[in-house]
């Protein structure tokens, strides 16, 4: 059985190390976005992940790898119906939960009521790594399902979910961040990996662009489904979303009423 405890202080410390680190080289490097406007944004950004896992912990406790666990336990889900070499199943297991949150991820922009949740999310305006904190709880709760539902039918591993979720968290501080690797670099990284000058093209005012570019870890899905854009239509990127101005988007209050507005 897993150590959920363990597994909780392992997966939250990667992520402060991660988060702490990118905010460093955002401090030392000129990032290609806006002026960070920190003393606005931050402390929303921070409430709201703060928020969400003290609500994630009432009422889904056991997480993501713990219903791993119990359908490991059980010998629930398909993959759990064969004998097959571990590395081999591990591999399988980290891609296809990486297809499915791209696929969630295409579904809260296609579905209105879903769009509603995570345009608190793109309502930040401009990105850095803290926007990678900035979830609306029932968004959160919904992607905490969604996972958990994926995850038991097809009885993933708790080690391959952990593994997981560390990358997933950490991949999204990562692409979120006010930094960018030379184009050189970055052409040939994002044929496999998406990048921040990937990722921030989703983040666009422009609702086309925010069609685009769904990936978080992998950039194969984009590439394979259509969805994959080169380049923004205009730089610098204006980010946000129309009609949600500066002071809607930093006060956690207007972010937890944002999915009841009519926009």
């Amino acid at each position: 059985m897993v150590d959920f405890p363990g597994d909780i202080a392992l997966r939250g410390g990667i992520f402060l190390g991660v988060l702490v680190a990118l905010l460093m080289l955002e401090a030392c490097l000129r990032g290609p976005n806006p002026p960070a406007m920190r003393g606005r944004r931050w402390p929303a950004n921070v409430s709201l992940v703060l928020l969400d896992t003290v609500l994630a912990r009432l009422l889904l406790p056991a997480g993501v790898v713990g219903a791993a666990a119990w359908a490991q336990a059980q010998g629930f889900g398909v993959f759990n119906q064969f004998a097959w070499a571990a590395w081999l199943e591990f591999g399988i297991a980290l891609v296809l939960l990486d297809l499915a949150i791209y696929w969630q991820h295409r579904l809260l922009h296609a579905w209105p009521l879903l769009w509603r949740l995570h345009r608190v999310h793109h309502t930040d305006r401009t990105l850095d790594a803290t926007s990678a904190l900035r979830f609306h709880p029932l968004e959160m709760l919904f992607s905490l399902a969604f996972k958990i539902t994926f995850a038991v039918l097809l009885g993933i591993t708790p080690l391959a979910v952990m593994v997981f979720e560390v990358l997933l968290s950490s991949f999204a501080l990562v692409t979120h961040a006010n930094l960018a690797l030379p184009p050189w670099l970055d052409r040939p990284v994002r044929v496999l990996l998406v990048t921040p000058n990937m990722h921030r093209i989703h983040h666009s005012t422009h609702v086309d662009e925010q069609q685009r570019n769904f990936g978080f870890n992998l950039s194969l899905w984009d590439h394979l489904f259509g969805s994959y854009a080169a380049q923004a239509h205009s730089q610098p990127q204006d980010f946000g979303v129309d009609g949600v101005g500066m002071d809607e988007a930093t006060r956690l209050f207007a972010l937890l009423r944002e999915p009841f507005v009519r926009r």
